[in-house]
């Protein structure tokens, strides 16, 4: 007899894979309408007006040149009553700053946002400009049928049993979307969306058996977590950044907050994200820091001529908030960013670091392989594959201030800010992604994952002929890439 949570399991697959048609189209096939608009000088009874005469939930609050500045819902309307008076400009109650997506972003994406932030409105843009709003009912909701099942379970958890039972949910789950063909954006997305909120109620749990007071902190994600990008096989990558509120010492809140992170590391180790043996966890003092500590440490390792050193630390420079407060990683990364791109003797020398892993492909054959223990003639798809794509967004992002941490983000921005040439952009996203597909496929077929990199070997001889040729043509792809950043920082 089925289990619950296998029933469960089958349940919300078959949903999902039947939402995969629709949520793969681009935002800008699901506007039926023209937004409901207007602008910062108007009062809030005006808006109203509009709102209800158009039968909709949200306005949206623009410039002259239609560029989105807020947005106002139903819902802040009985946040603001009735405290504001309906003469007031709409300014003073809209929600600054909106969330918007471009008008070719996938529909998932504004699904996996609303999940993410708890909103029900996507702003659809071009270039910058407004063109429509998605609702979560313009959806096939992936939110409500998909991740939102899986997210109130976990929201609904009080013990560390029940959320590694959901994390091996998790990734039962990867694995049937692996099968099934999902695409490696859509997946990676689906699995780090879920995996944070995992981590978060977990925090929480550990949190409140935790006395400390007036600190302010944020649990940091670096590496594959920071950037979005988990696969099967993720061990922890993180840290912690902390403010006193009371002037106390930093090594004094370091020593409160210690016992708190170790907590942490070690539940996130029962729910099946190993231990980082490396050590870069939130329970290392040494990336345990304040505000000024962590732009101390960065700036050392921006100063750091050692080409191992600055390699072992730049999973760290893709920082991301995951719990706490999240304004101290956003002034912590605007800091960063500002500092980054006057660095040109950093940014060469991380460019560096990026051409030392070259994709394996020989002259006369295929692919060149590795005799790896245990794993003859096997290519390490991370290290000589997704690492040198990942490496080389890193650079780029760090050097014209971009602040996305996602390697495909990192890439699309630079080519919206004319750095890339958008069509070679386009074919390495491609290239990208078809190497982590074939990366989950592989991972999605092993019952343990053996220690080191055989999670991530792969026999380029077991894999059929469309794949062995579209696996040649990436590395390619990756090969000009690593060929224009050497010749941007003449290496």
């Amino acid at each position: 007899m089925s289990s619950p949570a296998s029933v469960a399991d089958s349940a919300l697959e078959r949903r999902l894979l039947a939402e995969q048609q629709t949520l793969g189209q681009p935002l800008r096939s699901l506007l039926r309408r023209e937004p409901v608009v207007c602008t910062e000088g108007e009062a809030l009874r005006a808006a109203l007006q509009r709102m209800h005469k158009a039968d909709v939930g949200a306005i949206v609050i623009v410039d002259a040149r239609d560029r989105p500045c807020g947005i106002f819902t139903e819902r802040d309307l009985l946040r603001a009553m009735p405290e504001v008076p309906l003469d007031a400009p709409i300014a003073d109650v809209m929600v600054r700053e909106p969330l918007s997506l471009p008008d070719h972003t996938p529909s998932y994406e504004a699904a996996l946002l609303m999940t993410e932030h708890g909103i029900r409105h996507v702003l659809v843009t071009e270039e910058a400009r407004l063109i429509g709003v998605v609702s979560e009912r313009d959806l096939f909701s992936l939110q409500r049928l998909g991740l939102g099942e899986l997210t109130m379970e976990v929201r609904l958890a009080r013990d560390i049993d029940k959320l590694a039972a959901l994390a091996g949910r998790v990734r039962r789950l990867t694995c049937t979307l692996v099968e099934e063909g999902v695409a490696a954006e859509r997946l990676t997305l689906f699995v780090s969306v879920l995996n944070d909120r995992i981590s978060e109620q977990l925090i929480e749990l550990v949190r409140q058996r935790h006395g400390w007071s007036r600190i302010g902190w944020c649990w940091l994600a670096f590496g594959s977590e920071g950037r979005l990008e988990q696969t099967f096989a993720t061990d922890q990558d993180n840290g912690l950044l902390f403010v006193a509120h009371d002037g106390t010492p930093a090594a004094a809140v370091r020593d409160s907050l210690l016992p708190f992170a170790r907590e942490v590391n070690e539940a996130l180790d029962a729910c099946g994200f190993p231990l980082c043996k490396g050590n870069v966890m939130a329970s290392n003092p040494q990336l345990c820091l304040s505000l000024e500590e962590w732009q101390a440490k960065l700036s050392g390792w921006l100063d750091n001529s050692e080409p191992k050193a600055l390699l072992d630390a730049a999973i760290c420079f893709d920082f991301r908030a995951v719990s706490g407060d999240a304004r101290l990683a956003a002034d912590l990364r605007r800091w960063f960013l500002g500092v980054t791109r006057k660095r040109p003797n950093f940014l060469r020398l991380l460019a560096e670091t990026a051409l030392q892993a070259r994709p394996p492909l020989a002259r006369f054959k295929d692919f060149v392989t590795e005799d790896a223990p245990g794993a003859p003639g096997t290519i390490n798809l991370k290290m000589y594959g997704v690492r040198p794509f990942v490496d080389a967004a890193r650079v780029y992002s760090l050097a014209h201030a971009l602040p996305q941490t996602n390697t495909a983000d990192r890439l699309r921005a630079a080519a919206a800010a004319g750095v890339l040439p958008a069509a070679e952009a386009e074919s390495m996203l491609a290239a990208f992604f078809m190497l982590q597909r074939i990366r989950l496929a592989h991972q999605a077929t092993l019952e343990t994952f053996p220690p080191g990199d055989a999670a991530n070997r792969i026999d380029p001889k077991a894999l059929n002929e469309l794949d062995r040729r579209t696996l040649k043509e990436a590395f390619r792809i990756l090969r000009d890439l690593q060929s224009r950043l050497a010749m941007d920082y003449q290496l």
